[in-house]
């Protein structure tokens, strides 16, 4: 993931790498990327004490010091344009949901064996190239508002693993709930409070172009409890979570 990033046609002014209680050695790996990194490189790590994905992004968050927040998952390899792509698109109160492209078991070994992540962009996947007229297209007619949960519960689609949005935007709903512990929702969640709180959904397929390391799929143990807390969000609209990012004043403005 990093190596990709280091190569973009437009560098992220800083990368934050929001750290959920990995070991010492990658600790040691991120100082080591960090000594010649072409913009700022931060290790922000929380001690393992389950899947607290929402906590450390909130972390995270917090500290980022640009206004505008891409976030990926750290198996993910990015297309040359992607930062550039997603910032095209950027506009306050609108939440962008990326391109993703989900690598086979093959493709994935060939590349952790080779250690070249540029064998990605040979997939072909219909949704593995850029397309700029296309994902105008999508882009135009994909909104969403508050609106769809009048005709149904989820929306379809949101992965945290390529979305971005201003972080103005994510503050004024108090960033990730820290509610859910465990894999499932904490997206779909997060999308619907920022839904409820005025903005909007927008999806940009073949372009901001991520590509997705093979892996096996988490536990979802705990994604019955997750989702009676994204349903208690639908059924009061809420546009606020207590426990977010600021654990100081948990009154919404």
């Amino acid at each position: 993931m990093l190596d990709s990033i280091k190569n973009l046609s437009l560098l992220p002014s800083e990368v934050l790498i929001a750290d959920d209680g990995s070991r010492e050695d990658t600790r040691v790996l991120i100082k080591s990327y960090a000594k010649d990194f072409p913009c700022r490189l931060k290790h922000i790590w929380q001690e393992d004490n389950g899947f607290r994905l929402s906590q450390i992004r909130n972390k995270a968050i917090k500290e980022a010091q640009n206004e505008y927040i891409i976030i990926i998952d750290g198996d993910m390899i990015l297309e040359s344009h992607f930062i550039a792509d997603h910032l095209y698109f950027a506009k306050k109160g609108v939440f962008l949901q990326g391109s993703r492209v989900i690598l086979s078991k093959e493709q994935t070994q060939e590349i952790l064996d080779s250690m070249d992540y540029k064998i990605a962009y040979k997939s072909d996947d219909f949704k593995s190239k850029r397309k700029a007229l296309l994902s105008k297209c999508v882009y135009k007619i994909s909104k969403l508002r508050a609106e769809v949960f009048k005709k149904k519960e989820l929306v379809k689609g949101i992965r945290g693993c390529n979305m971005s949005f201003y972080k103005s935007d994510c503050e004024a709903i108090n960033g990730f709930n820290e509610d859910f512990i465990g894999w499932g929702r904490e997206d779909s969640e997060f999308v619907a409070r920022f839904l409820f709180n005025g903005g909007e959904l927008r999806r940009i397929k073949f372009n901001a172009i991520a590509y997705h390391l093979y892996h096996n799929e988490n536990t979802r143990d705990m994604l019955e409890s997750n989702h009676s807390i994204y349903l208690h969000t639908i059924q009061s609209q809420s546009t606020w979570c207590k426990n977010g990012i600021n654990k100081e004043n948990n009154v919404k403005k």
